[in-house]
């Protein structure tokens, strides 16, 4: 563990050989499991369980209840809402030990899962993504995609700031808190750079 630059409240746990970087605060009841890495400035609610070999990136806000299992990697920036959940095996049993099949999950820069979705293991969740609280996400989500429902379904767009993203004819959508611009072509959105 590194030097102790960070808050942990006095009801968390927090194994040997984890990497806790300065800034981090882990709130009641928390477990942060061996050969984890947990980012600078990221924010652990209650009752949280980060499980090893998970890498949060820097300023990773996980809120109350979540469980991270081994096989996550979460990028900079990521919001995880209250309660959201991950799976890391497809077919669980109980009498069937699986845990050389865990599958990788992704979750890009900037992407916010939201309260009670699920996300099944082996997807991505790209750059900016949304995804709506309650949703059960079965396939690779592409960034700044917005996705609701169960099974999930993309809706929309969304820009980098959160807001729902409308493209004129020529492609072109323009955030409306950061004037930010974004196209879309070929069913992709990336922001213009200027």
């Amino acid at each position: 563990m590194s030097e102790i630059d960070y808050y942990a409240h006095e009801t968390a746990v927090i194994d040997d050989d984890c990497v806790i970087h300065k800034g981090v605060k882990i709130w009641h009841f928390s477990h942060i499991m061996t050969g984890s890495v947990i980012g600078e400035n990221c924010n652990l609610g209650q009752n949280v369980v980060v499980s090893p070999g998970v890498t949060l990136g820097k300023n990773v806000k996980v809120q109350n209840n979540v469980s991270i299992y081994t096989g996550v990697i979460c990028e900079d920036d990521v919001f995880l809402g209250p309660s959201m959940v991950f799976t890391n095996v497809v077919n669980p049993r109980s009498a069937v030990n699986r845990r050389n099949e865990y599958l990788k999950t992704i979750v890009e820069k900037g992407a916010t899962i939201g309260a009670n979705a699920t996300i099944v293991c082996g997807h991505n969740i790209g750059r900016y993504a949304f995804i709506g609280a309650g949703a059960v996400v079965t396939k690779t989500v592409v960034p700044y995609a917005l996705v609701v429902g169960n099974p999930s379904r993309q809706i929309g767009w969304i820009s980098e700031l959160g807001h729902r993203l409308e493209f004129d004819s020529a492609g072109i959508a323009v955030c409306p808190e950061g004037n930010d611009k974004y196209r879309l072509e070929n069913n992709k959105v990336e922001k213009i750079r200027d």
